[in-house]
Parts: structure tokens; C-alpha cells; sequence
């Protein structure tokens, strides 16, 4: 066999795998859609996924994974979910009070994605408000979006606020109104100088001095101690990051994600499968976090838009090995009596809230990453 013939019959058989994943997620999102319906999951407890309150901040991740599979399937009964979810979130715009940071993570891949779908105006109205609210946030004396909402975080800002940017981006797009963006890269620029190591690595919590905004201290958070390494902090750094650059061209954000990108490689287990933390000593029943590797895969697919082909070949490799190790040892085709995609995620060990459970962004992070192996690069964020 030439060289060009045993080359095309690889790729004959990564298409016909990435095909054969695509069609078990389809499968089990139409599965998920009759079970849960217009709901908001979070945690897959005993085969089941639980009930939050409208204002979560997973909350846009079950529409989210609903419209990626009705971009292809064309199901409608799976827009018409999307849509009554989304609809069932006004209560937290009309509220006020429940905003919090995470409103990219909670109306980009429900509002923005509709909107981008299906062009609806008020799907757009509701990004924008939530955008609005995010700008908001912003404390200019420290360049940063605040977290949270407890009295004693005013000064706080975490490394998962990098994912909340891109609505920042795309409110700027859609009014011409550059002030958005300008926050976004405020932010982002103080997360280059606060939060992200030379080596790659991140904090997830800096905390300021809401009056002068001077940096005070780190926190461990949901990481193992303020100076480890959180696994899902990293993924958040880099896909984060890699947004950054998609929408500003910026390359400092592309080296950035490079840095973040290649400690998560360096440091993810053989098996594709992350600790909770890299940095956390080694315990029996270890909290491990398969979003996180999901997360950071489809962010170096998206990192491999942004660079040359070399380069954008070995983040393209890199990505589809994890996934496919993922999908090889910790997906859920084989139980039926099982809701979620994604097994052994952690939502917080610090806390021991959740560990080693599927989690709706792992499955939705998943599915992304697969979208994107096939050639499907338009985004939600």
C-alpha cells in the first residue's frame, strides 16, 4: 500500500468514527430531551440529571448542547426546548438580583445561540440586556469583572470569567458599539497579568482591593491551594483565551492559550483523564474531572483556527486524542439507564460537592469538541 493510499484510508476511518460518536450523541441528546425536557440539569446523580433554579450558571449548557444537535438534525422538537428554557430564564433578567458574572456561560449558548440559528430578535434582546449587565460589573480601578455577589467578594475576580468575554464580543458585533468590547479586553488583559503563570498554569481566584484596585491575594477556590494547579481553571484559561483571540486578533491571547494548552498536555494522564487539580497530591477514589479535558480540547480546536497549519496540525492531533480517550473509557453508550454523555467530573472538591459525577458541561464541552472535529467551527460564544 502507497503512502497516499494508506492516508486516505486512515481518514476514512477517523470520518467513520467521528461520525459513529456524532450519532451516539444525537441519540442520547434526542434520549435527554424526552426525559428532561425544558428543565435546568446540572448533576447526574444515580443515572439521573437533577433540577436547578432558573438562575444556575450551567443553565445555558442544556440548550446549548440541544441546539448543537438541532443544528444538524434540523429536530424541531429540540429547538422548541431550547427556546421554552430560555424563555423560563427572563425571570432572572426581570429579577435583577440573580445576575451574577456567569451570564455569557448562562445565555451565549441559549440566547446568542438561537439568535445565530433562527435569527430571533428576542433571543438577541435578552443577550444583549445580560451583556449589559456583565459591562456593569466591571471595576475599573482593577481592569476586571467582578464575581459573584456576596458582600465579601466585591473585590474578587476568577479565571472562569474568560468564558463570559466572548458575549462582551459579540454585543460589540451586533450593536457597533465598541464600549463591550472594550471591557472584555480590560479584563482579559488582567488576567494575562494576574492570573496566568509563565508556565501556563492559572489561579483561580485573585482578589482586589475594590477601592484602588491592588492586587491582595490569591485563594485556592475550587483548586487544591491557591498555588496549585486547578485542572478546569487551565481549560478555562485556554479556550478563554483562544476567544479572545478569535474575536481581537490579539496574539498575545493566542500565546496565551499556546502556554495554557501545553501544560494541560503536559500534565493530563495517559488515559486523557485530569485530576481535579495537577498539582494535588494523589489520593485513593482521586476526584478527577473529565470536563475539564473536554473544555480543553475543544479550546485547542478552536486555538488551531488562529495559527499556521503546522502548528494548528498538532493542536488538531492533540484535541482528538483526548477525545477519543474520553469517548473510549468515560462515555456512557453502554448504559442506557444512564442520562448524561460524560462520566467523573468534579464541580468542586475543595467543598467535596459533586466529585467524579456526569455534569451537563462535560457533556455539552463533548459534544463541541466532536462538532468541531467534523468541521463544524461556527461558534455560540
Amino acid at each position: 500500500m502507497s503512502k497516499l493510499e494508506a492516508n486516505m484510508k486512515a481518514d476514512t476511518v477517523h470520518v467513520r468514527w467521528l461520525d459513529r460518536v456524532w450519532n451516539q450523541i444525537v441519540n442520547k441528546v434526542e434520549h435527554m430531551n424526552a426525559s428532561i425536557g425544558a428543565e435546568f440539569p446540572y448533576i447526574s446523580e444515580n443515572g439521573k440529571y437533577n433540577r436547578e433554579a432558573a438562575d444556575w450558571w450551567t443553565n445555558g449548557f442544556w440548550p446549548g448542547l440541544l441546539w448543537m444537535v438541532y443544528r444538524e438534525t434540523k429536530n424541531e422538537s429540540l429547538k422548541e426546548t431550547a427556546a421554552q428554557i430560555e424563555g423560563k430564564m427572563d425571570t432572572v433578567i426581570t429579577d435583577f438580583y440573580p445576575l451574577h458574572h456567569d451570564v455569557g456561560f448562562m445565555w451565549s449558548p441559549s440566547s446568542v445561540a438561537q439568535y445565530k440559528l433562527i435569527g430571533n430578535e428576542d433571543s438577541k434582546r435578552r443577550a444583549l440586556t445580560v451583556a449589559s449587565h456583565l459591562v456593569g460589573r466591571l471595576n475599573v480601578k482593577g481592569g476586571f469583572i467582578r464575581a459573584w455577589n456576596q458582600p465579601e467578594r466585591v473585590g474578587w475576580a476568577i479565571i472562569d470569567c474568560m468564558m463570559n468575554l466572548p458575549l462582551l464580543y459579540w454585543a460589540s458585533q451586533e450593536t457597533g458599539d465598541p464600549r463591550f468590547k472594550h471591557v472584555a479586553v480590560l479584563h482579559a488583559d488582567t488576567t494575562l497579568r494576574e492570573f496566568l503563570r509563565p508556565d501556563g498554569s492559572t489561579y483561580h481566584i485573585v482578589c482586589f482591593d475594590p477601592e484602588t484596585g491592588e492586587r491582595i491575594e490569591a485563594l485556592g477556590g475550587q483548586g487544591y491551594a491557591p498555588d496549585s494547579a486547578w485542572a478546569r481553571g487551565t481549560a478555562w484559561s485556554l479556550y478563554g483565551m483562544a476567544l479572545s483571540a478569535r474575536y481581537t486578533g490579539d496574539q498575545r491571547y493566542i500565546d496565551a492559550a499556546k502556554r495554557a494548552a501545553h501544560f494541560f498536555l503536559a500534565n493530563v494522564p495517559e488515559d486523557g483523564l485530569p485530576p481535579f487539580d495537577f498539582r494535588a497530591p494523589w489520593e485513593e477514589g482521586m476526584a478527577m474531572d473529565s470536563s475539564s479535558a473536554a473544555c480543553a480540547a475543544t479550546g485547542m480546536l478552536e486555538l488551531s483556527l488562529l495559527v499556521p497549519e503546522r502548528e494548528a496540525e498538532f493542536y488538531r492531533r492533540a484535541a482528538e486524542q483526548l477525545i477519543f480517550k474520553l469517548n473510549e473509557k468515560y462515555t456512557t453508550w453502554d448504559d442506557p439507564n444512564e442520562e448524561a454523555i460524560l462520566r467523573l467530573g468534579t464541580a468542586n472538591r475543595p467543598r467535596n460537592t459533586h466529585v467524579n459525577v456526569p455534569m451537563i458541561y462535560g457533556d455539552f464541552f463533548f459534544a463541541e469538541a466532536v462538532c468541531k472535529l467534523r468541521g463544524m467551527h461556527d461558534t455560540f460564544w
